[in-house]
């Protein structure tokens, strides 16, 4: 479901006119536990390989799953933040294949009756549209282990620390139209869920991978056949893996071949997708009930107690980002793209001029952080400290210039602004007799300069970096301007 977005801008152009790509994700999401879904083994990461493993996951004879109560309602919280149906009933199935690190034979997963139904997420591209991508559902499943092909040259290894690991495979509607809307998307995911705290995203450590099925088609045809790229674990991958996959579908049609629906792998080298194996269909699977568990029954008092304690999500922290600091759609979306980020903001600019906050915090703050590669939970300039150099530029203690000399000591030093500000002589200068001196002092050595602005009044700034430069940059900027407006005769 497309929303203010000019379809035509999304065509692929090809050899024989234009193609349109159509992208549904399965979203595979690890849940935040401290143990896994059906056993207490914990989900610790980077742990020596299989020393994270119960009976249960090793599939040992007449080991019982028993339901994690903290995952179900982890999946709860999540398809509540995603604006879902949370289904009161739902059923665990055997989802059956044979590999080397899926010792059962069979994943435990939901098929027909998952535990969360239809929901949506809100999609803001960096060209101010949006997009509404619909969730088809959220079901929960447990991962399989990991096969290690590079610990020896003529054998492959298996560590079963992730088998059974809790996992929410989220599936959206083929909705998406192109590569950086699917990025986005997985990156406006991904911030839900680490607003809920039900997965932490860590996407270079497999907590969230995408499976990448693309189709192409002629505008206004049915859908094409599509291909799955499989378990693509980075969003600027997920964009390139599209355009690949995309061009070579349009390029095999154009020739007059097919496609043929299959898993694929995407190549991070060459940037290219590979065929895995032809694509499996749900009968493949051969679904039925888990027999060693019960129907999950939920009541709707305990579903609405967990939407009572949920925290404010991303869209709602913009709409009030937006309302109550007068900011730009585009800042509020910059600043609560992470939580933190947000969080950081709302200390600086609470009870403050909303805009200056953001532009210290968006351009200087972020900038410098970005520089030294370093998040915001590390900045060695506090949130309290921003606010005080903030509250000293409000007041006219100090001006913009002197207060990025400031922000510098505090980054490398620490320390109380106004003490900073107090022991080191950087107050603005207010008094009008002496900024008056410095003015007049510059009129009278640049008489020619003075004659053009008469004809050109925007050369007023050149006389303001004089006076500023004489001043040394210590004058108040307003006080500059007023005072040679009055002398030099330029109108408002």
């Amino acid at each position: 479901m497309q929303e203010t977005v000019e379809k035509n801008d999304l065509l692929i152009e090809g050899e024989t006119g234009d193609w349109e790509v159509i992208i549904g994700m399965e979203v595979h999401a690890q849940v935040s536990s401290n143990a896994k879904l059906f056993s207490g083994a914990s989900t610790g990461f980077g742990a020596a390989p299989n020393s994270h493993v119960s009976l249960v996951d090793a599939a040992m004879p007449g080991m019982l799953p028993v339901i994690n109560s903290e995952c179900v309602a982890q999946a709860v919280r999540t398809g509540l933040g995603l604006k879902a149906e949370i289904n009161l009933y739902s059923v665990f199935d055997r989802k059956n294949y044979f590999y080397p690190d899926l010792p059962q034979g069979y994943q435990i997963s939901q098929y027909k009756q998952p535990i969360v139904g239809e929901g949506e997420v809100i999609v803001d591209l960096l060209d101010g549209t949006r997009v509404v991508v619909g969730i088809e559902r959220l079901h929960l499943e447990q991962d399989a282990g990991k096969s290690l092909h590079d610990q020896h040259p003529k054998k492959s290894f298996v560590d079963l620390n992730r088998s059974g690991v809790a996992l929410m495979e989220i599936v959206s509607r083929p909705d998406i139209r192109s590569s950086e809307q699917a990025k986005a998307y997985v990156s406006k995911l991904r911030t839900i869920l680490r607003y809920l705290g039900t997965c932490d995203g860590n996407m270079e450590e497999g907590s969230l991978r995408a499976d990448v099925n693309v189709s192409v088609r002629r505008p206004g045809d049915a859908l094409g056949t599509r291909a799955e790229i499989k378990n693509v674990n980075s969003i600027r991958f997920i964009g390139q893996a599209i355009e690949y996959e995309a061009r070579r579908q349009i390029e095999l049609l154009e020739e007059g071949g097919e496609v043929v629906q299959e898993t694929r792998l995407f190549d991070a080298k060459t940037g290219e997708t590979r065929s895995m194996r032809t694509k499996e269909e749900a009968h493949d699977y051969r679904y039925f009930p888990d027999p060693d568990l019960l129907p999950l029954e939920l009541t709707q008092d305990w579903v609405d107690s967990l939407k009572a304690d949920l925290c404010e999500l991303p869209d709602e922290k913009r709409e009030r980002f937006i309302a109550d600091f007068g900011l730009s759609p585009y800042d509020a979306s910059v600043l609560v793209a992470e939580k933190e980020r947000a969080d950081y903001f709302e200390a600086v600019a609470e009870g403050r001029d909303g805009k200056l906050a953001v532009n210290w915090v968006n351009n200087e703050l972020f900038g410098r952080l970005n520089k030294e590669g370093l998040g915001i939970t590390d900045s060695p300039v506090s949130a309290a400290q921003l606010g005080k150099l903030i509250d000293l530029i409000a007041d006219d203690t100090i001006s913009g210039k002197i207060a990025k000399d400031v922000f510098d000591i505090l980054w490398t030093e620490g320390g109380d602004p106004a003490e900073i500000v107090e022991s080191r002589g950087m107050k603005q200068v207010t008094d009008t007799g002496a900024i008056e001196a410095a003015v007049d002092e510059v009129i009278a050595a640049n008489p020619d300069k003075v004659e053009q602005v008469k004809e050109k009044p925007k050369m007023i700034g050149w006389f303001v970096g004089q006076v500023m430069k004489a001043t040394g940059g210590k004058a108040s900027p307003q006080a500059v301007n007023d005072l040679l407006k009055d002398k030099l005769g330029v109108e408002e």
